[in-house]
């Protein structure tokens, strides 16, 4: 089966934004192989997102890694989105329904009510990825920072990365739309992506340390 380590390896321009020494899961790079494998996203660029480690992996329609990077969730654990909370305006959420849902979904920029252009993740629960929000109270811009993904649960649902990974790699990489793989904080691999499930072999593989970065 091929496997994201091979395509991760290959262009030397990736941005990588994610804490030193920090691994990324063997789900994570067994999942984008798939995916290449597969041909899951058809050729369109997509994206790895583990909320339980807080992380962001990119890769365009050829499969080839064009950034990692940590990433802010919604503060509730769980991964499902509440009925009609698209609706709803940001207080009006209440705090057990501010969750990032889960699973397999295809998505792209379109227009929003209150934030103009956006890139929708998945437009039925008003889930959007977009650059940190200047949240004072909330130190959201702290929180990504942060080396640690323990503080990384804060916002109502949306996916949050730093401006400069928005502008260098989100923005372009998606701007005609793509497939994002959301991993779950409750639920089974195997209920999430069924087909993914099916297809593991029983190999156990370590988690993809990035090579070549000295320690500053």
């Amino acid at each position: 089966m091929a496997n994201a380590e091979d395509a991760a390896a290959q262009p030397a321009a990736a941005v990588d934004q994610l804490p030193q020494d920090q691994d990324v899961s063997s789900t994570v790079i067994e999942l984008a192989g798939w995916v290449v494998a597969a041909k899951d996203s058809q050729g369109y660029p997509f994206a790895v997102i583990d909320k339980a480690a807080a992380q962001i992996l990119v890769f365009g329609g050829d499969g080839r890694l064009r950034g990692a990077a940590p990433g802010l969730f919604g503060s509730a654990v769980g991964d499902h989105s509440a009925p009609g909370i698209a609706g709803l305006a940001l207080r009006e959420i209440p705090g057990r329904d501010r969750t990032t849902p889960a699973g397999r979904f295809v998505g792209g920029f379109g227009p929003s009510i209150d934030a103009g252009r956006v890139l929708w993740v998945d437009y039925d629960s008003a889930v959007s990825i977009h650059p940190t929000a200047n949240v004072p109270a909330e130190k959201r811009a702290e929180r990504l920072a942060s080396p640690s993904p323990d503080d990384n649960r804060v916002t109502h649902g949306c996916i949050n990365v730093s401006p400069e990974f928005y502008e260098q790699v989100i923005r372009p990489t998606f701007e005609r739309g793509g497939v994002f793989y959301v991993l779950p904080d409750e639920a089974s691999i195997a209920e999430t992506f069924p087909e993914f499930a099916q297809s593991r072999t029983t190999t156990k593989r370590k988690g993809w340390r990035r090579a070549g970065r000295a320690r500053k």
